[in-house]
C-alpha cells in the first residue's frame, strides 16, 4: 500500500487498520494486531511520515532483519557497514590532510565488497536495490543489532 494512501485512508477512518497481517507479512515484516493508524497532524508529521514511507522505525529494521538472515551475510554486514561509516570521515578530513582520501575510498570499497559477498550468500539483492531509504535503514539495523535489539 502506498503512502499516499494509507495517509488518505488514515485520515478517511481513523482508527482502523488500514493494512492487514498478510499484507504486512507479504512485504516481509509483521505488525501487532493492536497497533493502529492515526490521523496525521501537522505538515511537518506529513513530510516525515511520507519520507518514512508509513513505517515505524522497527518496521524498517524488521524488513532489513527479514532480508538478512543468513550468517554469512548478518557477519559480512556486521562488519561492511561500520567499515563504510569509518571511510565517511576520513573523506572529511582529506580536506585538510591531503592522502587520507586513498585510505577512505579503500575502507568504503571493502565495506560495500563485504556487503556485496554477504547478498550472494543470502541469495537476495541489497533491499536498497528495491528502496533507496534502506541505505540509510542499514545503519540503525547494525547499531540495532550491536546493541542486542535486532
Amino acid at each position: 500500500m502506498s503512502a499516499f494512501r494509507a495517509e488518505s485512508l488514515a485520515q478517511s477512518r481513523p482508527g482502523r487498520i488500514i493494512e492487514t497481517i498478510a499484507d504486512e507479512k507479504a512485504r516481509g515484516f509483521a505488525r501487532r494486531t493492536d497497533e493502529r493508524v492515526r490521523p496525521l497532524r501537522g505538515s511537518d508529521r506529513a513530510i516525515i511520515l511520507g519520507v518514512l514511507g508509513g513505517r515505524t522505525h522497527e518496521q524498517w529494521i524488521a524488513q532489513y532483519g527479514f532480508s538478512h538472515r543468513h550468517p554469512v551475510n548478518r557477519f559480512c554486514h556486521t562488519l561492511g557497514i561500520p567499515t563504510i561509516l569509518l571511510s565517511i570521515p576520513l573523506f572529511i578530513a582529506s580536506i585538510f590532510f591531503h592522502r587520507l582520501w586513498l585510505y577512505g575510498l579503500a575502507l568504503f570499497l571493502i565495506g560495500w565488497i563485504f556487503q556485496f559477498i554477504g547478498h550472494a550468500f543470502e541469495g537476495k539483492p541489497p533491499e536498497f536495490f528495491h528502496d533507496w531509504r534502506f541505505l540509510f535503514v542499514g545503519v540503525r539495523w547494525w547499531w540495532a543489532k550491536i546493541h542486542g535489539k535486532a
